[in-house]
C-alpha cells in the first residue's frame, strides 16, 4: 500500500515500503514517486523483487509511459536492478552519479541506456521536475563512492539513500520517527558499518543543516520526521564513529575459517594434534 508523505493541489510524495515479501531472504527497502503536474519521477526502484508491484502501485496515482526520470542515489542493486524492465516500459532517463554512468548499463540489455543517462557530476545540481526541481546534494561515501541524496523544496522532503536507515519491516516503516532516541539501536549498526569514515558524517550536516527540512526519508525502513528528531539525528550521526574509524590491522588478517557450502556455516581451521 502507498503512503502519502506530502500531497498539494500540484505535488505528491509518494511512499512504498512493503513490496518485497518479508521472508528474510532480501532487504526491506523504500521506493518513492514524486509527481508535479504532469510529470514524474521515481526514485531508488529497487530490484527485480519490488517492479511488478510497483509498476502497479504508481499506476493509480501517475501513468508510468510518462515517467521523466528514473532516480538513482547509487548503483546497488537494491537501488536499480530492475533497470532494464524500467528502460523497457517507459521512456524515462536514468539520472546516477557520472561514477556509475557506465556502469549501470550492466543492468540492462545492449542498447537500452543508450542517449538516456543523465550522468551527475560531483557537486551535484538542479534537476528540472514540471513547475518546480530536485535538489541533488552530494553524498559521496554514505556508502557509495559516487551517491546523492534528494531534496524537494516543495514537501521540504530530503531523501538520503543509505543515511538513516533503520532495519524494520515495510509495516514498521510507514510509522516516521519522532523521538529519535528510542529509534537509534535500529540505525546503529548498519551505520557504524556502511558510512565510511566521521570526517564525511561532519561534512555532510554541515551541509545538510542549510536546509529546510520537515522529513529525512531513508531507502530503507522508517522516516523520521520533525524539527527536534531531525536534528536530533544530525547531532548523532555528527558524532558518531564509523567505517574505517573503526578498522585496524585485525580486520586484515589471512583467515583461518572455512566456510561450509552445505550448511552455510563457518567453522573453524582443524587443528593438528601431537601424538
Amino acid at each position: 500500500m502507498a503512503l502519502e508523505l506530502y500531497r498539494d493541489k500540484n505535488h505528491a510524495c509518494i511512499m512504498f515500503t512493503d513490496l518485497i515479501e518479508e521472508d528474510g531472504q532480501a532487504v526491506q527497502a523504500n521506493q518513492f514517486l514524486i509527481v508535479d503536474d504532469d510529470t514524474g519521477a521515481i526514485i531508488d526502484p529497487g530490484g527485480n523483487l519490488a517492479f511488478n508491484e510497483l509498476f502497479m502501485g504508481m499506476s493509480k496515482h501517475f501513468p508510468p509511459s510518462k515517467l521523466s526520470y528514473i532516480i538513482a542515489s547509487h548503483a546497488d542493486p537494491d537501488i536499480i536492478a530492475s533497470l532494464d524492465r524500467w528502460m523497457s516500459t517507459t521512456q524515462a532517463s536514468l539520472v546516477i552519479s557520472r561514477v556509475w554512468e557506465r556502469f549501470a548499463p550492466h543492468f540492462t540489455k545492449v542498447g537500452k541506456t543508450e542517449n538516456r543517462v543523465i550522468g551527475v557530476p560531483d557537486g551535484g545540481g538542479h534537476l528540472p521536475l514540471g513547475r518546480h526541481e530536485l535538489v541533488l546534494l552530494p553524498a559521496h561515501f554514505m556508502h557509495s563512492e559516487g551517491n546523492f541524496h534528494f531534496y524537494d523544496p516543495v514537501s521540504r522532503i530530503l531523501f538520503t539513500g543509505d543515511l538513516g536507515v533503520s532495519m524494520t519491516s515495510g509495516a514498521e516503516a510507514r510509522i516516521p520517527v519522532t523521538d529519535l532516541g528510542p529509534h537509534i539501536p535500529r540505525m546503529e549498526g548498519f551505520h557504524r558499518r556502511y558510512m565510511v569514515s566521521n570526517k564525511i558524517l561532519r561534512l555532510w550536516v554541515r551541509m545538510a543543516r542549510q536546509l529546510d527540512i520537515a522529513m529525512l526519508v531513508p531507502q530503507h525502513g522508517a522516516p523520521i520526521m520533525g524539527k527536534k528528531a531531525i536534528n536530533d539525528f544530525l547531532d548523532w550521526i555528527e558524532n558518531l564513529m564509523c567505517g574505517i574509524d573503526l578498522f585496524d590491522d585485525r580486520a586484515y588478517q589471512i583467515p583461518t575459517t572455512h566456510i561450509d557450502p552445505v550448511t552455510r556455516q563457518l567453522r573453524p581451521a582443524l587443528r593438528a594434534v601431537n601424538a
